[in-house]
């Protein structure tokens, strides 16, 4: 989609009247010649439809771009309008469905969701939903990784509340610190504990999506849980885990720190030297010697000691 996809312009559209824009006013010979292409005189209709030229008779005619100030703001109070019209439907509709729910014996708790292309379109549509908070629990098996973080990259601009626990295992994969320490810069809480027993997703207080399967494919399934008793032991139980979950406080890139806070976190996670070095892209001995440099400096008689010690003083 253009730029104003979204109040009705297509990306030829925008591209004519950026033309139309530099070279106003401007006859048909003209235009096509920076617009060699068939459909220059529909293009010219839609747009003058639309409000974004006017036509000064000629002869020649000549065509004249409408200040964008004026013509986008027409239509983006237009579409603006038309986005209430669609919030106040989708609220009735989900007035009637949730009326709907309540009538049946027993109620709609939970819906069954099977194969995975709808499990992963369900996940996209809860994270969009959200308007406070997503809690989650991340763990095997991981959705798209790059659709998934531009999924919470959206979320945290939008201005949700984002926190995760992550599973030690994701943790020590190859590549998962420097996405951690990304979500983090961008807004998102993260702790982390050794394992976790489920991947859950939770939208504010009113819908939590649980995977049930893993493998093969053609079986993954996964519960959507709507308000109800389960709802709230679900989010009682990621409470219980975020207390007990340390904290992937990493630094900016800027932090001179950093080095020394990533370190740290990794110390929390409770991974092995091996894992640690890894991580860093630094050797075995490099990794055991800074270990046993920062366990120096705090006094600290374990790593874990070292790492909790080190990030209370952060605190």
């Amino acid at each position: 989609m253009s730029g104003l996809g979204a109040i009705g312009l297509g990306p030829d559209e925008e591209a004519l009247y950026e033309v139309l824009l530099d070279r106003s006013p401007a006859t048909l010979d003209r235009l096509a010649a920076a617009w060699p292409r068939p459909d220059l005189v529909p293009l010219l209709a839609g747009l003058e439809a639309k409000g974004l030229l006017g036509v000064t008779p000629g002869p020649p005619p000549r065509y004249t771009a409408v200040a964008p100030d004026v013509a986008l703001d027409v239509l983006l109070l237009a579409a603006e309008r038309e986005l209430i019209k669609a919030r106040e439907r989708a609220r009735e509709l989900e007035e009637a469905f949730q009326e709907r729910a309540r009538e049946r014996t027993p109620p709609v708790v939970v819906e069954v969701v099977t194969g995975q292309r709808a499990v992963e379109q369900r996940h996209a549509q809860i994270q969009r939903a959200a308007r406070r908070q997503l809690r989650s629990l991340s763990k095997r098996p991981y959705f798209d990784r790059l659709g998934s973080v531009a999924a919470q990259r959206e979320l945290l601009e939008r201005g949700i509340s984002s926190r995760m626990i992550y599973e030690q295992d994701f943790v020590a994969s190859t590549g998962a610190l420097r996405l951690i320490d990304e979500m983090i810069e961008a807004g998102q809480q993260a702790r982390v504990l050794p394992s976790l027993p489920m991947k859950l997703y939770i939208v504010d207080d009113k819908l939590a999506l649980l995977l049930l399967s893993h493998e093969p494919a053609d079986a993954v399934a996964a519960l959507v849980i709507h308000p109800s008793g389960l709802l709230e032991a679900l989010i009682r139980l990621f409470e219980g885990f975020w207390q007990r979950a340390l904290p992937l406080g990493l630094t900016s890139a800027r932090d001179p720190a950093r080095d020394d806070a990533r370190l740290i976190a990794l110390l929390l996670s409770g991974l092995t030297d091996e894992a640690i070095a890894r991580q860093l892209g630094v050797g075995h001995r490099t990794a055991e010697r800074r270990i046993a440099e920062l366990m120096g400096r705090l006094g600290a008689r374990t790593r874990f000691q070292a790492g909790l010690l080190a990030a209370l003083a952060r605190e």
